[in-house]
């Protein structure tokens, strides 16, 4: 839905969203219904939606309930909603019959370039260059350029927003240790976001490590570890963490995942948000249980005549350095963390499922580095409303939608707080309690509209 600009200043969007990922496209999406309408732009420098890379393995594991979807666990009536995705295939009985709850990552996918492609207001091929704050007009200006589908520039552009949303996702991670040996082309060290791309050559391969024990780890170990011959799989499977654990799904586990937990995880002191929290990252990093059983039963399987399957399976380790031997194989430097023993392995390729890190948000905000609040470590900060914290002088929000800012809480809760903060009033009306579990010793909070009792420069004021 497309509202009026301000008379004030023509043209002016109400929202800038930089990146079409999940979490800026659940925005977008409830934007779209926010009564009276906003005008707002969407820019993703990819020509579509799609995850890159796309998920390790074509059969990836259930993982997404449905009801999480982008917006109905903030308005369970909107035209962008997974059932109504499911309707406009005719889908919704075969669904019924299929009784799912947890739907598959490529069909998630398929649902959301569904609404990337019917959303208005959504502009691929548009790279985001720069941010500003205009003090005169008191406006933020967006440059960005259009590509073309060549990956060429082909138009530079600008924009004007009184608030920026920036949803810019994440990039696969390498560490330091074996990013020399992935930058190689000799050497198939690929992280497991290539997995698919370099299938045929790693299959090719005599031995394969695999580095990682997330889920990535766990299909790609999976998928390998059943198109090996039997006796003469050559794999081998190592994480940090002391077991091959299981991602929480009982109903107490997950609300872990429910606003109220990450409202009172954002509430706790900065150190403590960034120690160790392990039994947290198996929470929400663990893997699928349905796959972990899985790849008991396919090794289980192959020692039904007496004999073990050539595949070692080593939680507790970590990769201290790497090498190449010779030009094509790689020396892994491993340490046991709780022995603190030591060795070497030896292998023909390699697959970092060593998860994805938050893309830096200097890469588009630099412009508003003057403005920007910072905390002891020099990040910028970011408020509960999921607002970088920024000078007062700068009357416009910028909203942050990474996975570090806002936690673990449903796309759908975070959209609908963050269109909640910028209008100033409750489109959205959200629950004030989301889980039966009391984070912490204090009394739960009065409701509260987000944003009404921080600054904020609602939309009829600009």
């Amino acid at each position: 839905m497309t509202g009026t600009p301000a008379p004030d200043q023509p043209g002016a969007l109400d929202l800038v969203g930089i990146g079409i990922g999940p979490a800026n496209l659940s925005l977008a999406a409830l934007a779209d219904g926010v009564p009276g309408g906003l005008d707002t732009a969407f820019y993703e420098q990819r020509p579509h939606f799609g995850r890159p890379g796309g998920p390790p393995v074509e059969d990836a594991a259930l993982r997404v309930p449905f009801l999480a979807d982008l917006v109905t666990l903030a308005d369970p009536a909107s035209p962008w909603s997974f059932l109504r995705f499911l309707r406009s295939r005719d889908r919704l009985f075969p669904f019924c019959a299929a009784e799912r709850f947890r739907i598959d990552r490529a069909e998630y996918d398929a649902y959301c370039r569904w609404v990337a492609e019917a959303l208005p207001g959504l502009h691929f091929g548009h790279q985001v260059d720069a941010v500003r704050w205009n003090p005169e007009h008191q406006l933020f200006e967006i440059d960005f350029t259009r590509t073309g589908a060549d990956g060429q520039t082909t138009a530079p552009g600008r924009t004007r927003a009184r608030s920026v949303a920036v949803g810019i996702g994440t990039e696969p991670y390498v560490p330091e240790t074996l990013r020399p040996l992935a930058d190689t082309p000799t050497v198939p060290v690929v992280h497991s976001a290539d997995y698919l791309r370099h299938r045929d050559t790693l299959l090719a391969a005599g031995h394969i490590t695999v580095v990682g024990s997330g889920q990535s780890g766990a299909e790609v170990f999976l998928d390998l570890l059943r198109t090996r011959p039997e006796g003469r799989e050559g794999l081998h499977w190592i994480t940090r963490t002391e077991a091959f654990a299981p991602r929480e799904h009982s109903g107490l586990g997950l609300e872990h995942l429910t606003p109220d937990y990450t409202r009172y995880f954002h509430a706790l002191p900065q150190d403590v948000r960034d120690g160790p929290a392990p039994r947290r990252r198996q929470r929400h990093q663990g893997i699928d249980a349905a796959t972990l059983a899985a790849v008991h039963d396919e090794l289980y399987r192959r020692s039904l005549h007496g004999g073990w399957p050539d595949a070692v399976l080593t939680p507790g380790v970590r990769v201290r350095t790497a090498g190449r031997v010779a030009t094509t194989r790689v020396e892994l430097h491993l340490e046991h963390v709780q022995q603190g023993t030591r060795s070497r392995l030896t292998t023909d390729a390699v697959v970092l499922a060593t998860g994805y890190r938050e893309r830096p948000l200097a890469r588009v905000l630099t412009g508003l580095d003057p403005y920007l609040r910072r905390d002891a470590a020099g990040r910028p900060r970011i408020d509960e409303d999921f607002r970088l914290l920024l000078d007062p002088s700068v009357t416009g929000t910028v909203f942050v939608q990474s996975a570090d800012a806002a936690g673990p809480g449903p796309a759908a809760w975070r959209s609908a707080s963050i269109l909640n903060t910028l209008t100033g009033r409750e489109p959205y009306r959200l629950p004030h309690r989301t889980a039966f579990t009391g984070f912490g010793l204090e009394p739960r909070d009065a409701p509260r509209i987000p944003g009404q009792d921080r600054r904020l420069t609602p939309l009829a004021q600009i």
